[in-house]
């Protein structure tokens, strides 16, 4: 129960921040990753903060040898880059600038009502799924 919890707190916290940072606006999305046109520099500043806080997070995680409410940590079991997450994440990158929505964002903006969020987020689980089903393990 501990974890259910511990996940809806960090969950709705997440997506809290996700909006008041302005992740959820796919304008203010597409306006950082301009870079060429009107750059919009500001998302910089909420991914350095949000990259400070995981390196805190696991400096202190590391400390540990289990999680407090888990039996186990659960690490990537894969450290290599292969052609296979290279893919990915080019797909990722092409969709999240077409867009300027990604995943988490797409989430947290659903109370929003707007119709393209409910396209992307749809798209996405269609996406997910497509790839559950072609690279079922055999």
């Amino acid at each position: 129960m501990g974890g259910y919890l511990s996940a809806l707190f960090c969950g709705t916290l997440f997506g809290l921040g996700l909006t008041l940072a302005q992740m959820t606006n796919p304008e203010k999305v597409l306006g950082f990753l301009d870079v060429a046109g009107h750059w919009d520099p500001s998302l910089a500043l909420v991914m350095a903060g949000a990259l400070t806080i995981l390196a805190l997070m696991q400096r202190l995680a590391r400390r540990r040898l289990v999680p407090i409410l888990a039996s186990n940590f659960n690490e990537p079991k894969k450290a290599r880059i292969d052609i296979r997450l290279l893919t990915g994440a080019a797909l990722f990158g092409i969709g999240w600038g077409l867009s300027g929505i990604c995943p988490g964002p797409a989430i947290a903006a659903l109370s929003y009502g707007r119709v393209e969020i409910y396209v992307f987020t749809a798209a996405m689980f269609a996406g997910m799924g497509l790839f559950q089903r072609l690279h079922r393990p055999k």
